[in-house]
């Protein structure tokens, strides 16, 4: 499975604006977490998932997220392409980063949140991250 985005919509009138994704499925939803970069540190990185495939919603401001395929968990090439895709709180989609990459993310904006939905349970976490050091892959930009 590749990395890819699940476009939505908005809907406005008098009353106010609503903001959807009809075809993402929660069904392998087992969590999430709300992310908000501080601004003297905007880039969180590189977190790596064997298992676990992330779901990325911004609901305020702006985001990059970057992702690299993983070729060996335990020394990956340094020169793997890192791909990015932005996401603002103006547009709705979900970015679907599947298990065997590892992301970063990129606030664009002072006060930016990120909604991240995991598709691993909680217990099992320990056995799949792989971190790596925030400057292993540079991120152009």
């Amino acid at each position: 499975m590749i990395p890819k985005v699940i476009e939505g919509g908005n809907f406005s009138d008098h009353r106010g604006t609503i903001s959807y994704v009809n075809d993402f499925s929660f069904e392998d939803i087992e969590r999430f977490y709300i992310i908000s970069n501080s601004e003297e540190n905007p880039v969180r990185a590189w977190q790596g998932h064997k298992l676990d495939a992330k779901n990325f919603y911004c609901i305020n401001g702006s985001f990059n997220i970057h992702f690299v395929k993983i070729d060996n968990w335990e020394k990956p090439s340094k020169n793997l392409k890192i791909e990015t895709i932005r996401v603002s709180a103006s547009e709705s989609k979900v970015v679907h980063v599947p298990a065997g990459y590892a992301n970063a993310i990129e606030s664009l904006e002072k006060d930016s949140k990120l909604i991240s939905f995991s598709t691993l349970p909680l217990a099992n976490v320990k056995e799949d991250d792989a971190r790596y050091s925030a400057d292993y892959w540079k991120i152009n930009g």
